[in-house]
Parts: structure tokens; C-alpha cells; sequence
């Protein structure tokens, strides 16, 4: 069983899209050990576009789908928010997940410089 996965941030403090944050997808291995999957960044409307993203090679991910299991999704919040010019509370946002079936998982980030919130989308 497999699933697939999408993700956007909103920032919530200017009221748009949160663009040309890096994120990054990691899997988490039973004994807690995160290995890279993939890295992308987010486009003007807060998304990293399906074909954006840019998966390791060694790693075998068929059509975006991921296996049942834990992941991560990082958000590189302090680059963003350097870029405007305010100063923030958390560098990163870390969201620590599991798929547990073939849906659709989607993980929006509510995002503001001090302050952030998230939910399972659809």
C-alpha cells in the first residue's frame, strides 16, 4: 500500500502564498534514523509543483507514491523570513507524520513569524 502526498504553506501574517521556501522529505526508519528522499521549493502559490521536486536517485518512488510508514516534511521558515525582513520565532517548521494507507495526504502549513499551525488536508 502506498499513498501520495502534497503540501502548500500559507502565510498567514501577509495574507498569501509563502513563496521559495525549501522543503525537504525524509523517511523515518524504525529506529528514528530520517534519510533524504527528495528536496524542492515552493512556487508563488506556496506549493512545490509535482514536477519540482527532486527525489535521490537511489531512492525508488513510483509516481510519487509513498509506502505506508513515517515521514517528515521540513520547511526552511528562517530563509523565508529573512528574505522579509522580519525576525522569527522558529528557523524550521518540522511536520513528523505516517501514512498508513493509499489516500491522498495533504499537509498545509498555516504559517506566521511567530506561530504556525497544521492539519490533514484533502
Amino acid at each position: 500500500m502506498s499513498g501520495t502526498l502534497s503540501s502548500h504553506i500559507l502565510d498567514t501574517h501577509l495574507g498569501k502564498p509563502a513563496a521559495d521556501i525549501a522543503v525537504t522529505l525524509h523517511r523515518v526508519n524504525a529506529s528514528g534514523e530520517a534519510s533524504l528522499l527528495a528536496k524542492g521549493v515552493t512556487n508563488a502559490d506556496g506549493r512545490v509543483a509535482p514536477d519540482s521536486w527532486s527525489f535521490d536517485p537511489t531512492i525508488d518512488i513510483a509516481e510519487y507514491h509513498l509506502d505506508v510508514g513515517r515521514y517528515t516534511l521540513t520547511f526552511d521558515t528562517q530563509t523565508y523570513f529573512d528574505a522579509q525582513k522580519l525576525t522569527a520565532f522558529y528557523p524550521q517548521v518540522v511536520i513528523d507524520f505516517m501514512i498508513s494507507d493509499n489516500g491522498h495526504y495533504h499537509i498545509p502549513l498555516l504559517l506566521s513569524a511567530h506561530g504556525y499551525s497544521t492539519y490533514r488536508g484533502s
